[in-house]
């Protein structure tokens, strides 16, 4: 299986994405190619930069004249602040690359900018109390005019499928922010413009790779603030946290904003699995540098493409497990079965309880949970929640699952489905019965649940060619 992991010590945004992109040898002239398809009037732009002490690659964005300054880019360092004002208000931020500037309708709009920077950086939106009717406001674009943009370009249906699920995200998080209609969102031009780039860019290069799966380490957002009239904002930026959702997240290095709404909208569009390194046999590198030369703490994404070990190559079904452990010995037997359908209702794969024999002769019981990664950190609070514990053991596995499918057969009390597996070469290898459609015919009918169940597999076992059609 060919894979990718993006390691994100210092963060993602979508220049350091393409750059590791280019930097891991997809050829620019790709990328490039794919931003001119856009007809938005840019052109891409690589060099070789130091961030630091190490090498690694800035992809910047420049007007498609070949002799224009860059639209969004500076030769020079990246220190920037923004000062505006919305309805009044007045906002300062400090930033570290850039990001997606939106807008709710219907706001007067006024900037003063001090900066120097490598690429222009919008600040978030403003929340807009009052509705408006939906228009294209001067120097702004709709989220659906910017799909059309993507829509309407000569690129490869899976570009175009990624780039439109980047930006609904993009624009769902905004929405969900400022309690807007997802319509009434919009993006400043040059933001969007830039945007609109990175992402479709990014999608291009992603599809050159040809990667069966995307990996991520655990994200370094940065830390610091965004102060406003209204109070101090703590960085990741609101559209960035809504766009990391459940990834595990941290903050190290210089106060600076290390993940951008881009970069979160990028890593959701590729569907990134978070965690350690898997045993991978590296074919390319590639280190994307962000616009700021930070120093102790290199300002650089890496990233690594290449074929899974023979230990995690076993089978394509392979996915990631997270396991959660813990061990109760003062909890009653009721308080642990309460527990145990909680965990279920709020998203686990299963849950067992194992007695156990503790320190000073205590007999307890230990309860393990199996879940995806995403919803680790929600079982972990459920479990410090409704139990006594006060420690909670975990990890990341790696497991096998056959492919699955139903069937549906018709019993004499009515229609029950069928669970298959089949092998890695298509064959059967279970079929069962399931036992909630079974359970639900015997309550009805008054039967015994076991007269249903071996019912139900005889009638699947005797149709024409033993596997009927999927339901």
């Amino acid at each position: 299986m060919r894979i990718a992991y993006l390691d994100c010590f210092s963060g993602i945004s979508g220049d350091m994405f393409l750059g590791a992109l280019v930097d891991a040898g997809v050829p620019l002239e790709l990328l490039d190619s794919a931003a001119q398809a856009l007809n938005v009037g840019v052109r891409l732009e690589a060099r070789k930069v130091v961030r630091g002490g190490l090498t690694g690659t800035k992809v910047d964005v420049l007007a498609g004249d070949a002799s224009a300054a860059p639209t969004q880019s500076h030769s020079h360092n990246h220190s920037h602040t923004h000062a505006h004002r919305h309805d009044g208000v007045t906002h300062t931020h400090e930033h570290s690359h850039p990001h997606t500037h939106t807008h709710a309708e219907a706001h007067d709009h006024a900037h003063a900018h001090k900066h120097q920077h490598d690429r222009a950086h919008p600040h978030e939106p403003s929340q807009e109390a009052v509705p408006a009717p939906v228009h294209e406001h001067e120097g702004h674009r709709s989220l659906s005019t910017i799909l059309g943009i993507i829509d309407a370009a000569p690129l490869s249906p899976a570009v175009k499928q990624y780039a439109t699920r980047a930006f609904q995200l993009l624009g769902e998080a905004e929405a969900g922010i400022h309690s807007i209609p997802i319509d009434r969102v919009h993006f400043h031009e040059v933001g969007a413009v830039d945007t609109i780039v990175d992402i479709v860019c990014a999608a291009a290069g992603a599809e050159h790779l040809g990667v069966d799966r995307w990996f991520a380490s655990p994200l370094n957002v940065g830390s610091g603030t965004v102060q406003c009239a209204h109070g101090t904002l703590p960085v990741p930026a609101p559209a960035t946290l809504a766009l990391i959702g459940n990834a595990p997240m941290y903050a190290a290095g210089p106060p600076m904003e290390r993940v951008t709404p881009t970069g979160a909208a990028i890593l959701r569009m590729l569907e990134a699995s978070y965690g350690v390194l898997p045993a991978v046999r590296a074919s390319s590198t590639g280190y994307g540098a962000g616009g700021r030369d930070t120093p102790g703490q290199p300002n650089l994404l890496r990233m690594i493409v290449g074929e899974l070990g023979a230990e995690n190559a076993v089978d394509p079904g392979t996915e990631q497990i997270a396991i959660l452990e813990t061990v109760v010995d003062d909890s009653t037997p009721q308080l642990i079965a309460w527990v145990s359908e909680q965990l279920l209702h709020a998203g686990a794969w299963d849950v067992y309880r194992i007695p156990v024999q503790m320190k000073k002769g205590r007999s307890g019981v230990q309860i393990t949970v199996l879940c995806h990664p995403e919803r680790l950190s929600a079982l972990r609070d459920l479990l410090f929640r409704e139990t006594t514990t006060i420690g909670v053991h975990w990890r990341i596995e790696n497991k096998l699952a056959l492919p699955r499918e139903f069937a549906e057969v018709v019993t004499p009390w009515g229609p029950v489905r069928i669970k298959i597996a089949r092998d890695t070469a298509g064959a059967v290898s279970n079929a069962l019965p399931e036992y909630e459609d079974c359970r639900r015919i015997a309550e009805q009918h008054h039967i015994p649940l076991k007269q249903v169940m071996l019912e139900a597999s005889r009638v699947y076992s005797a149709s024409a060619d033993g596997s009927p059609q999927p339901s």
